[in-house]
């Protein structure tokens, strides 16, 4: 084989493929520089002992220079833009404030914290059914092109720039957005992020009032018996009770800590790591042992890693958010089987049961079907054929008269 013709047979990457190698640790990055600013717990509030409502030199002592001030112990208050990371936790205050008032408007109506997690998941998921299934049919509808797509790559092997017209075409024929399954993703991290923020400092301040205001009006008040206290470096009352069942879901909750590694086991994060197992198999094609696709190859090894992510910070994020998160898969999981049914669940080490074989959703995707009407005539994807029938239309036919020219008669 010469070169020219291996360079031919480069297989032309596709969407996850052409992922920057660099991409994946800009995303992180720039989601923990926003988890930090959106954590805040002061969100803006003063630092100073001075800062706390109420505070008197003999409500408690200050602390010294060396001695830093639990940030939980100033009263919470909404943020205001002076720098970067204040900016970012103003942008985040009103998501902060309505999920914190719904948890806490939950938990006095059922006085349990468990409960009022579990009642705000499933409002917040139900807002956003139609966002979530937009998301999960486009999935849907780009495995079932998959084929078309690879017999557009046959066709023009070894001319990437008339792969990718011819791709782009193919999707705007279709009707078809591949990019369009991204927001439900930003979605999902734009409220977990204040989501962690909640627990890790709305349900652990001494008095979070502030962020109970609304335009100037008191909708719920909290009766803080520390609230009068001025900052202190030790521990904190916190003046809402988030603990249940003898285990407190504003703290990380670990039953094992690994030796030499230091890294915190939580019953709640193993099952959320479960959930998400069982939800990413349901997002991927069946697997088809012909077919060498690196696409799937690249998102199992996905479906794998981020299971681990969660695993890992068992041991650093508050029980409740994992609370939140088994929930909010649990509901994915079902909104998933009513519209693409068992996915790639099956088989599992082998086993495929039998009512899982030939399953039909509740809501079916079908297959978009092609308007030639965005077709224009000179694209990629019309064949000579199609060009040649498109030409001989465009043709009028010419009106011969009675009369014949000289050349026309017979001789």
């Amino acid at each position: 084989m010469t070169p020219s013709a291996s360079k031919e047979a480069e297989p032309v990457p596709t969407t996850l493929s052409r992922i920057r190698p660099w991409l994946l640790p800009t995303i992180l990055i720039v989601a923990v520089v926003i988890l930090l600013a959106a954590c805040q717990p002061p969100l803006g509030a003063d630092l100073s002992p001075s800062a706390a409502v109420g505070a008197s030199p003999a409500a408690s002592a200050a602390p010294s220079a060396t001695e830093t001030i639990n940030p939980n112990s100033i009263p919470l208050h909404p943020a205001t833009p002076s720098d970067p990371f204040s900016l970012l936790a103003w942008l985040f205050t009103p998501i902060f404030q309505g999920l914190f008032l719904l948890l806490v408007a939950f938990e006095r109506l059922t006085d349990n914290m468990m409960v009022a997690i579990i009642l705000v998941t499933l409002v917040v998921r139900a807002l956003s059914i139609p966002l979530y299934r937009k998301q999960i049919v486009s999935q849907r509808r780009m495995q079932l092109l998959q084929p078309e797509l690879k017999e557009i790559q046959r066709r023009f092997k070894g001319d990437r720039a008339k792969i990718q017209q011819a791709q782009s075409e193919f999707y705007r024929e279709r009707g078809v957005n591949p990019a369009s399954g991204c927001l439900p993703l930003v979605l999902q991290f734009a409220l977990l992020l204040p989501m962690y923020s909640v627990f890790s400092s709305g349900l652990q301040n001494v008095d979070p009032n502030g962020m109970l205001n609304l335009f100037g009006v008191q909708l719920i008040h909290l009766d803080c018996a520390s609230a009068g206290l001025a900052p202190h470096a030790g521990a904190v009352v916190p003046c809402v009770d988030s603990t249940v069942f003898g285990m407190d879901l504003s703290q990380p909750n670990v039953f094992y800590t690994l030796p030499f590694i230091g890294i915190g086991l939580s019953f709640l994060a193993i099952a959320s790591a479960l959930f998400q197992l069982v939800q990413s198999r349901m997002t991927l094609a069946p697997a088809d042992p012909s077919t060498d696709d690196p696409n799937a190859k690249m998102q199992r090894q996905m479906m794998l890693f981020i299971p681990l992510i969660s695993i890992g910070c068992g041991g650093v994020m508050p029980a409740g958010l994992f609370v939140y998160w088994i929930i909010s898969t649990i509901f994915s999981t079902i909104q998933q089987y009513l519209i693409i049914g068992w996915g790639g669940m099956f088989p599992i080490f082998g086993w495929h049961p039998s009512w899982a074989k030939g399953h039909t959703p509740r809501f079916p995707v079908a297959i978009p079907a092609p308007d030639l009407t965005k077709r224009a005539p000179d694209s990629v994807l019309t064949t000579k054929d199609e060009r040649a029938a498109h030409a001989a239309s465009t043709v009028r036919p010419r009106e011969r008269s009675g009369r014949q020219g000289r050349r026309g008669r017979r001789r």
